[in-house]
This record gives C-alpha cells, sequence and structure tokens, in this order.
C-alpha cells in the first residue's frame, strides 16, 4: 500500500490552495449553506416518530405476520458494557470492570430469545448476525461462547459462506485468542474501534490506543480468513488537524482494511454527559471539518476505496461495493448493509427491530429491560406500524441513500401509483438542490452529483413527509 499512500499524500495542501471545485464537485460555500441538521436515515419514519402507544402484542403480530414472507432474518445483539467511558462516546453503555455483571444480562437476553421465536418461523435462515454496544469483546470467550449457543438454540444460527456475522472490537480489549475463539464461533467479519491514532487526540478522548494493537489483530484477522475488515474513525474530535487527520489515514491505508467509516463527531453534552470531559474550545471549527472531510475523501479515493455513501467507504471487491452496483445495498441501524430484503430483530437494552411493515424499540434504560422480561413478556416500550405511505417514502428514501438516485418510473410501478405527481412537492422543494448542483433529473431519473452525495441527507429530506414535526429534535449535521 505505500504507492497509495503516497499518491494520496501528494494531493494534501492547503484548502486555500485549491481550486473551488474539483473531481468531488467540491464547493466550501454551497457545503457550509447546505450543512443544516437532519436524519441520518437508518430507518424512515426515523426513531422519533416512534411512540409508546405501541405494545410486546404490536411487536409479535408483525413477527408472526413476517413468517408468511419467508424472508431471511438478521439478528443484532446489544451488549451495552465496556470497561472504560471514551469522552466522545454517544452509545447506550454501562461501565464496569465485572465481567459478572453481564450473567444476568446473559440471561434476559435469552429470555427474549425465547419470547421472540415463539412467534416465529424458525427454518428461516440467520443470514446476518451483528453485534454492537458498548464493547461486545467485554464479554469473556465463555461468556461469548454461550451467547452464541443461546442464538444458536433460539434461532438456528448459519453456517453458509454467504453469512455476514460481524462484531464491534474494541482493539484494547481483545487479543489475538480473542480472533481466534471469534472466527470458531462463525463470524466472518470484525469492525474495529480506532476514531485516530494520534496521541494528543487519544489522550483528549481517554482512549489510549498505540497502533501496534490495532495491527496485531488485523494481521491475526487476515491470517484466520475474516471475509472483511471494517475500521471506524472519528472527524471532529479535539485537537485534530488536516495534517493531523492526513496522517491517521496515511498509516490506516498501509493497514489496507476492506471498509472504513469515518463518522462526524456530533458534540452534544447535553444529552452525552461523558462529553461533558471534552473542552469545546479545543474542538475543531468549521472550516477545519470540512477540510478534514475533503482530504479524507481524496487520499480514500486515491487508495482505491469506493465513497459508498455519507461515511462509509469500501474496495471495490468488497460485499458493500458489490451490493451498491447490483442496487441491493440496504440501509439500517448499524449503518449501510450488503444483506437487503432480512426482518431484522433487535435484542438487548435500546435495540430496535424492523419486521415486517413496524418497528419496535426496547427501553434505554437496563432495570425496566429486565423488569419486563422477568414479568415474561417481551420489552418493547415503543414502536410504530407503518402506513402505505410511509412504507413508499422509506423505499425512495433508502434508495437515495444506497444507490445516490432514484428512478420515478421503478417506484410508480412498484407502488402502483404516479411517482411524479405523488411526490410533486418533494420535487418542487428540490428545485433550488438541483440549481445550486447537489441532483440531476433527466425525465424520471434523480441522480446526486459527487457534491450532491455529501449532502444526499439533505436531499432524502424532500421525501421525509415527518420531517416539519420534528424541528429542533436534535439531529445531528449532515457534513
Amino acid at each position: 500500500m505505500p504507492v497509495h499512500a503516497f499518491a494520496a499524500s501528494s494531493m494534501i495542501t492547503s484548502t486555500k490552495a485549491r481550486p473551488a471545485t474539483g473531481q468531488t464537485g467540491w464547493d466550501e460555500a454551497l457545503l457550509r449553506r447546505y450543512d443544516t441538521s437532519g436524519p441520518r436515515y437508518t430507518s424512515y419514519p426515523t426513531a422519533l416518530s416512534f411512540h409508546n402507544q405501541f405494545t410486546p402484542s404490536d411487536l409479535t403480530q408483525a413477527l408472526e405476520r413476517s413468517n408468511t414472507s419467508k424472508r431471511s432474518l438478521s439478528l443484532y445483539v446489544h451488549i451495552p458494557f465496556c470497561r472504560k467511558i471514551c469522552f466522545y462516546c454517544a452509545c447506550n453503555k454501562i461501565a464496569t470492570k465485572n465481567t459478572a455483571l453481564a450473567e444476568p444480562y446473559l440471561a434476559r437476553l435469552d429470555r427474549e430469545m425465547v419470547l421472540t421465536a415463539r412467534h416465529l418461523d424458525t427454518t428461516r435462515p440467520v443470514e446476518q448476525l451483528h453485534w454492537g454496544g458498548g464493547t461486545p469483546t467485554f464479554l469473556s470467550l465463555n461468556q461469548m461462547g454461550d451467547l452464541i449457543d443461546r442464538l444458536d438454540a433460539r434461532f438456528g444460527l448459519s453456517s453458509s459462506p454467504n453469512r455476514d456475522y460481524a462484531i464491534e472490537i474494541d482493539p484494547r480489549e481483545a487479543d489475538v485468542f480473542t480472533l481466534r475463539h471469534l472466527e470458531s464461533l462463525g463470524f466472518n467479519r470484525i469492525s474495529l474501534g480506532v476514531q485516530d491514532l494520534n496521541p494528543l487526540v487519544q489522550k483528549a478522548i481517554n482512549r489510549i490506543q498505540p497502533r501496534i494493537l490495532t495491527e496485531t489483530l488485523m494481521d491475526e484477522a487476515h491470517r484466520l480468513g475474516f471475509r472483511s475488515l471494517n475500521l471506524d474513525l472519528i472527524y471532529g474530535l479535539p485537537f485534530q488537524t488536516e495534517k493531523s487527520f492526513a496522517d491517521t489515514l496515511r498509516q490506516v491505508i498501509e493497514l489496507n482494511p476492506a471498509r472504513l467509516s469515518v463518522f462526524n463527531y456530533a458534540h452534544m453534552p447535553d444529552r452525552f454527559p461523558p462529553q461533558r470531559r471534552i473542552n469545546v474550545d479545543d474542538l475543531p471549527g468549521g472550516e477545519e471539518k470540512l477540510a478534514i472531510l475533503r482530504t479524507t475523501i481524496e487520499m480514500l479515493t486515491a487508495a482505491g476505496y469506493v465513497h459508498i455513501g455519507m461515511d462509509h467507504f469500501a474496495r471495490p471487491d468488497d460485499s458493500l461495493a458489490i451490493a451498491q452496483r447490483e442496487g441491493s445495498l440496504q440501509r439500517n441501524f448499524q449503518g449501510y448493509s450488503s444483506h437487503a430484503q432480512c426482518d431484522l430483530i433487535g435484542l438487548g437494552v435500546s435495540a430496535i427491530s424492523r419486521i415486517d411493515d413496524i418497528y419496535a424499540q426496547n427501553p434505554s434504560d437496563l432495570t425496566r429491560y429486565e423488569a419486563s422480561l422477568d414479568q415474561g413478556q417481551l420489552a418493547t416500550v415503543r414502536g410504530i406500524r407503518l402506513s402505505d405511505d410511509d412504507l413508499i417514502r422509506r423505499d425512495v428514501i433508502e434508495r437515495l441513500m444506497c444507490d445516490m438516485r432514484i428512478d420515478l418510473a421503478t417506484v410508480s410501478q412498484r407502488w402502483n401509483i404516479d411517482a411524479p405527481r405523488y411526490f410533486a412537492p418533494a420535487l418542487e422543494h428540490l428545485q433550488s438542490a438541483e440549481q445550486d448542483g447537489l441532483l440531476t433529473r433527466s425525465g424520471d431519473q434523480l441522480s446526486a452529483t459527487p457534491i450532491g452525495r455529501l449532502l444526499i441527507r439533505h436531499i432524502a429530506m424532500a421525501f421525509d413527509a415527518r420531517l416539519p414535526q420534528q424541528t429542533g429534535q436534535g439531529y445531528s449535521k449532515i457534513v
């Protein structure tokens, strides 16, 4: 990878020396103008539309309805524990060093599995499995094996080479023995949290993580044959500059992951108390963040990565890039997914399910989650059943977010509507974005331009009928 690193590094110049536009269609003034707050559209309707009149009974009915579809299953398991708090974190987590505290939680997870599986045709294959957190590798090797056994007993896990079984890993809390154990349990994809390799930034976010920890795990994962490795980075953290983040990117490119997620840090200390430990004066300003973003896109593109959309990048031979080329890419609560048309079952505190025509969410409070299951009922506390209009708009927004374009003729045919007429207000609303060069329209084809891809959330917002009622709800910035 040294050639790629050199090619990328040669592009690092002062933002002021760059032309306003280029291969990426970069226009800083335009980005600033459209850099408002908006949903990330991991679902539509978004979680802000979920309501507490949605009950566990609504979920079980949806599970039973879904059996007729014969769709494959996707399982998400939330492990909320981690040993140390990272100051930037906005996840639902419990900080503790005592792995014994996970035992009661694992028992509740099993109870949730039993209650869920009662309503499912469990001959449906589990094509996708994802453990998130927190830090799933907080669990001991025995606890991880026990959890896999429980999942297999309740749902029947897959041994298909096409399965997508992923786990999020903190390189500070795992070693080569952990990876060997995970491979033996059936995981074939891992995601490593890195965030930044600069020691000054790491100290400011309370995450000291030398490169050797990540490199050792990646080398072992490649040796074991893990199909796809993802690295998570975050830009906008304290003390980051365009130059310092370019150095992190050079090192990451040398590590050669199949996928990269480069998230925009959203500083919301009122909502996420750990962020109060970050000094706002140490955060890069808006101009510096845009420079970091531009450098990121240029360096990763020069290194051969495909910009899937928003904050995701993948090598052309990775399943994400292949799914996007084939038009089968999906967006869910874990980001982009190559396994479309699965019913997603969320297990654990705060987990969200997407089944048939509903979304259902568990409580974020651990005590409330446990109490519901101890009473012999699913822990669902809120959710929504989608109307026909919601289903149509979800389809359009998801295709925009995944394909960066939409074919209104296909929408018309799929939903038996006159899509240009149905979405006339949205199309009218997008005229200014079209004039500004965010998208092009040719007949029934709407396509995001290179700069429109960076602002795809803004384009999707035009099709969101629920957004006007959700202003001021604390969405993150688009860029």
